[in-house]
């Protein structure tokens, strides 16, 4: 009897205990998860920019500039929002261009959709953008490291689409050996122990991260809404066994222009990482940027718009463009 009385007590102390642990847990992920907010109605109406709903949920966008020109589009990154193109986007309007900007699903205001995050998911929302302001004419499209993918995808798909390809510090799809990943472990050990680092690790993009002291910040207000950390999981695991090699030869042997900016001290896509795309595009331009590491739109933005702008200019007077 009193053996079994010991084991009881035994039980239930480890019961306690186990429960302790469970509660702290819990209240470590409450207290560490940034999440805390619906991206609503509300939220839209307060937010800058406009909003239109496609087929996978709302995408937020601006566009710019005298309309009736040429559309040139902006393809942002993994995970900053369109303000990336701040310097570009007003360049650009200013040097009279139609420009449009936006949001990829899961990322700054656009919808976090529970579905997942595959190439096929970012190309229908750019043709889907498109199609809703009723843009016909080819375009101008400019994709910034991931955006260089996305880009290239989508001018692999619905090639009269595109007048012309700029790509800045690009990088694509290779397939990565990704571990089998419970995303509901992953997300509460993620929300506890990396996610606060993810804002200030955007700082090694700049060769000179202390001109920028405010990235960071612009960068966790995206993290407040439900559904980002889910959107970066999804991310990676659907798209882990993509290979993008053979989609960025057939776009090379396309006789549109191309333009490839490269910030020469990138130290995230290294600039030696243009040697296949340009073997694969011999039309292509290459510009390199001095003193600029993976955003040389935002340390040398003269440089790079100046480049830009001319190369722009250069397409509207190609015969049929």
């Amino acid at each position: 009897m009193a053996f079994a009385a010991t084991r009881r007590r035994r039980w239930i102390v480890a019961g306690a205990l186990a429960a302790g642990v469970a509660a702290g847990l819990a209240a470590l992920y409450w207290y560490s998860d940034p999440e805390t907010l619906d991206l609503d109605d509300a939220v839209r109406r307060a937010t800058p920019g406009e909003f239109v709903r496609l087929t996978d949920g709302y995408t937020h966008y601006e566009i710019a500039g005298p309309p009736g020109g040429h559309l040139v589009v902006l393809a942002a990154g993994f995970s900053v929002p369109y303000y990336i193109w701040d310097p570009t986007f007003k360049a650009l309007t200013e040097a009279g261009f139609r420009v449009l900007r936006y949001d990829y699903y899961g990322r700054g205001f656009s919808d976090r959709p529970d579905v997942p995050y595959t190439q096929a998911l970012y190309v229908r929302q750019l043709g889907d953008l498109l199609d809703a302001l009723k843009v016909s004419d080819p375009i101008d499209l400019v994709g910034l490291s991931l955006g260089g993918s996305i880009v290239t995808s989508f001018a692999d798909l619905s090639p009269s689409r595109v007048r012309s390809l700029i790509y800045i510090d690009p990088s694509f799809r290779s397939p990565t050996p990704i571990a089998a990943t419970n995303p509901y472990v992953w997300s509460f050990l993620t929300a506890i122990f990396t996610e606060q680092r993810w804002a200030d690790d955007q700082l090694a993009d700049f060769l000179h991260p202390e001109r920028f002291p405010d990235w960071p910040a612009r960068y966790r207000v995206q993290m407040q809404y439900k559904g980002f950390r889910r959107a970066r999981l999804s991310e990676l695991v659907s798209n882990a066994s993509v290979d993008q090699r053979q989609e960025i030869e057939r776009v090379g042997q396309h006789p549109r222009p191309v333009l490839v900016i490269w910030g020469k001290q990138d130290a995230q896509v290294p600039i030696e990482s243009s040697a296949p795309l340009l073997e694969a595009m011999p039309r292509a331009r290459m510009v390199t940027v001095e003193d600029a590491g993976h955003l040389p739109q935002w340390e040398q933005p003269a440089i790079v718009n100046a480049a830009i702008v001319e190369f722009l200019h250069e397409a509207d007077r190609v015969p049929g463009s």
